[in-house]
This record gives C-alpha cells, sequence and structure tokens, in this order.
C-alpha cells in the first residue's frame, strides 16, 4: 500500500488509463479505414468516473436513503453499478460501397480532443505530485 496523495490522485489515475484505452481505439479505427465492413468502435467512460468522483468525494450526511414501509417491498438497489466501461459502434456516417462507415475527419478530431485531455489529465498529476513534494520539503526544513 502506498502514500495516498491526495483524493484525485486514483481518479486521474483511472482517466489517464481510460484516455489510453481510448486512444488505442481510434488508432485502431484509422488502420482499419480500408477494411471492407469495418465498424468504428468508441469507449463511453465518462459516466463511470462521474460516478467515482461521486462516490469519492459525496457529503455521506447529505444522502437521502430509500425507506421499506412493508417487509415484504424490494429493497432499493444501486441503479448505477456498472463500474466498467462501456464500448459502442460510432455510426451515423455514411457507410462506403465497401460497408466501411470510418470517417478519418472524425477519427483524426476524436484522437486531437483525446491527446489534449490526455496531456491535461498528466498536466495535473505532475501539479498534484508536485504539491505533495513541496509540502514535505517544506516539512523537513522547519526542524
Amino acid at each position: 500500500m502506498g502514500i495516498n496523495i491526495s483524493r484525485a490522485h486514483n481518479l486521474m489515475q483511472s482517466a489517464l488509463d481510460y484516455r489510453a484505452a481510448r486512444q488505442d481505439m481510434i488508432a485502431g479505427n484509422i488502420a482499419n479505414a480500408d477494411t471492407p465492413f469495418y465498424r468504428p468502435r468508441d469507449i463511453r467512460f465518462e459516466d463511470v468516473l462521474a460516478q467515482k468522483s461521486a462516490t469519492l468525494f459525496a457529503d455521506k450526511s447529505q444522502t437521502l436513503e430509500m425507506t421499506r414501509t412493508d417487509g415484504a417491498h424490494l429493497s432499493g438497489g444501486d441503479t448505477q453499478s456498472s463500474t466498467k466501461a462501456s464500448t459502442f459502434f460510432r455510426d451515423g456516417h455514411m457507410a462506403r460501397n465497401d460497408g466501411n462507415s470510418v470517417d478519418l475527419d472524425v477519427e483524426t478530431t476524436e484522437m486531437a480532443k483525446n491527446s489534449t485531455m490526455f496531456n491535461a489529465i498528466t498536466a495535473a498529476l505532475k501539479k498534484d505530485s508536485a504539491i505533495f513534494k513541496s509540502v514535505i520539503d517544506a516539512s523537513g526544513k522547519t526542524s
């Protein structure tokens, strides 16, 4: 068990993992741009990260619990228990004569957006670690 820098540190690491997986999927879509009947794939993980963030930073005193007035009632289940990112086919573009629906303009735009977000998360992780390191350095100078 390592040192936990902040509550958001693990969340940012998960976001980096998802961004890397999305980059691989987009690269696969671009690589298969000439494959007959290929449909571009994508990954949706924002809901999973939002759920993790809500459980991480939620104030437990503000949650409203479901009341059971009769023992025969079903207990309220967690409706958002999915902890995995979902993959889907990104359709909506006209397929060419060979059945391939990869649009290189869309794929390169999505790749650029994804790499920008990856770089932003990396910068945030570096900043978070630098703050932690400066606190350790400052505490060593006080004695």
